[in-house]
């Protein structure tokens, strides 16, 4: 990752590409674990020099970890939010380990936009939640397609469990009451992030145009982990199931 703007903006992307971070970790505390344990079962399936799609990957926050990890990986990112491709693109300006694709996920063709036909692993995390069943069922059978034989797909996310209502409603109210305690002491939350890109020079206008896209807030649905892996195993994965869960979230891979 980059320390210093190389883009000619002036803009410092490590600053953002931090502050992206520390506002995802106030909602989700053990992000980094997650990330580890993905990284540890990219490593174990297809080896430390995957070439590897980071799916709606925002910032580019899996690339990075996964460039300092395996250095001899490669990584596209594809995102259709401006902002955070801004960012993404300052971050890995001149590593020629990144290719970034502006496409829409939701779109039958947005697969034709990649450099590649095929993966060793597809990644995404904090991201699918903001699609319907409807549009999630589609891009899983698109990516059956897009990971290669003995490939694996992970999707870090919220996955609910209607069926435990009393559990469900006791994690919330904790992990609520952890999060007002950290806003107490000066934690940025998701809107208070976009504020100040909307007040940066250089993030004003992609952070409008993100806005236009996706309105405040996109208005998925978050299925259960057992949902998830039925739907990939019906779509052409052979295997699926969660290698990592937290009281809020999962990590479920998917194994061609």
């Amino acid at each position: 990752m980059t320390d210093t703007d190389t883009t000619g903006t002036g803009t410092d992307w490590q600053a953002w590409q931090a502050g992206w971070d520390r506002q995802q970790e106030w909602y989700m505390p053990d992000r980094e674990e997650r990330f580890r344990v993905m990284l540890d079962m990219v490593e174990a399936l297809v080896g430390d020099r995957p070439r590897v799609l980071d799916l709606a990957c925002g910032t580019g926050s899996i690339t990075a970890r996964l460039l300092d990890r395996f250095p001899g990986a490669t990584s596209t990112g594809v995102d259709l939010d401006p902002a955070l491709l801004a960012i993404a693109r300052g971050t890995f300006a001149g590593d020629d380990r990144v290719t970034l694709v502006e496409a829409d996920l939701k779109a039958p063709d947005w697969p034709a936009l990649l450099p590649h036909e095929s993966y060793d692993a597809v990644l995404t995390a904090t991201a699918l939640h903001w699609l319907h069943t409807g549009p999630l069922e589609a891009l899983y059978g698109r990516l059956a397609g897009l990971v290669r034989p003995g490939g694996v797909f992970m999707n870090a996310d919220h996955m609910i469990d209607e069926t435990t209502p009393r559990i469900n409603a006791a994690e919330r109210a904790r992990r609520h009451a952890r999060m007002d305690r950290a806003r107490q002491a000066g934690a940025v939350d998701w809107a208070e992030w976009w504020q100040l890109a909307a007040q940066d020079p250089v993030l004003a206008g992609p952070t409008a145009r993100r806005f236009e896209i996706y309105g405040e807030h996109a208005d998925g649905d978050m299925p259960s982990a057992a949902w998830h892996a039925r739907v990939l195993r019906e779509k052409g994965f052979a295997e699926a199931r969660p290698v990592w869960c937290s009281p809020s979230d999962t990590l479920l891979l998917a194994l061609r």
